[in-house]
């Protein structure tokens, strides 16, 4: 069980953003700031949190995605060149290229 619980702490260090949002939940299960009366007020806390925690997590598995594709694509193909932003001397010569 140790394991499984050091394993757990280890995957949520590299999520301090799902360490964050839990603590929140927790605050409001417990309602640490004393603030919230009803129900319906705990409910929208919980649900405007538990979104937020969708939509970050939503957005680190596309960039994980997006990682690994363009490492399988760079692999399979030897050739192809990674997208990278130009240098500030191409924008210079973009700018310019009109006049």
């Amino acid at each position: 069980m140790s394991d499984k619980k050091d394993n757990f702490e280890q995957r949520f260090k590299k999520y301090p953003y799902l360490r964050s949002r839990v603590e929140s939940i927790l605050d409001i299960v417990e309602d640490a700031s004393g603030n919230i009366d009803k129900a319906d007020e705990a409910e929208q806390l919980l649900i405007d949190e538990m979104r937020q925690m969708g939509k970050e997590a939503l957005h680190d598995w596309a960039v994980g995605k997006e990682k690994e594709k363009v490492k399988d694509l760079v692999h399979d193909n030897d050739g192809i060149k990674k997208h990278s932003k130009k240098n500030f001397m191409a924008h210079h010569l973009r700018r310019n290229r009109y006049l």
